[in-house]
């Protein structure tokens, strides 16, 4: 039986170059992992694959990210993957936190794990980026810097260890559908989109233009986040809809997510930790 932690990630940057010939966008991005927020996924040996999840609202048929890689790993392999997954879900879906992606990567580690690791790293990594653009940054380890459609990959220098909160209303937003109204995408009067810049780096997603348009409650959350003392910073992650601040101190971050819920929605989902980086900033 091998167990493995999934985690999710935040885009502390997230630049949007241009729409390609081919239909995705090209991206400038950096993402980190939040260790302290992971789904679960246990794999045992059986006589043919299947798959099993807590959370009934997640599909599990051949739709599912897991189910996906792990399709993909038997392609690549020439074999069937002998194995039982179970996934536990920790990390809402639709929110921006690559869940689904993180899934998908930790199936494909894990899978080759139990069978004798058949295919090298840079070799799961391609087949990564062929059903996910940012599926392979779940293969590396540390800060990466993802280009093309993300699925260009490139270590980076990784921020110090940052005090985050996290709120995500009940409602998810589609990423495809961010994408597709990123370039005629206006700006919304009073908000702040410029890049917030701290001496790690900066904060900044081109993303919010079209998913604030559209759901003007996340532009709310965000102008109420920053107008928050304890507040350093705040930003959407990736697609939306959840937005990450990140704080002065740790320790202020539950009077801000029962502010939240008191001020904007009883309703908002919240977790709050460090990021992936070490000694906390």
């Amino acid at each position: 039986m091998i167990q493995v932690s999934a985690p999710a990630k935040l885009n502390l940057s997230l630049r949007v170059v241009r729409r390609r010939e081919d239909g995705f966008h090209e991206l400038d991005t950096l993402m980190i992992r939040l260790p302290g927020l992971a789904d679960t996924l246990e794999f045992r040996e059986a006589e043919a694959f299947a798959f099993s999840c807590s959370d009934p609202t997640v599909p599990g048929d051949e739709s599912n990210l897991v189910v996906k890689a792990i399709r993909a790993w038997e392609a690549a392999a020439g074999r069937k993957a002998e194995c039982h997954a179970h996934l536990e879900k920790h990390v809402p879906h639709g929110a921006g936190l690559g869940g689904g992606s993180s899934d998908a990567a930790s199936a494909l580690a894990a899978v080759n794990e139990m069978h004798g690791t058949p295919l090298s790293l840079e070799r799961l990594i391609e087949i990564a980026g062929s059903f996910g653009s940012d599926i392979p940054f779940f293969l590396m380890p540390g800060a990466v810097r993802c280009t093309g459609r993300g699925e260009v990959l490139e270590p980076a220098p990784c921020p110090p260890a940052l005090p985050v909160l996290l709120l995500k209303p009940g409602f998810g937003v589609a990423t495809p559908d961010a994408y597709k109204r990123w370039k005629d995408s206006q700006p919304l009067p009073g908000v702040r989109y410029d890049a917030q810049v701290f001496s790690w780096g900066e904060l900044v997603n081109d993303l919010e233009r079209p998913v604030f348009e559209k759901h003007r409650f996340l532009a709310e959350v965000k102008e109420w986040l920053l107008d928050r003392p304890e507040v350093a910073g705040a930003l959407m992650s990736g697609s939306g809809s959840t937005m990450l601040a990140v704080l002065h101190d740790l320790a202020s971050a539950d009077t801000v997510a029962e502010a939240a819920r008191a001020e904007l929605d009883p309703g908002l989902w919240s977790w709050a930790g460090l990021t992936d980086g070490g000694v906390p900033a």
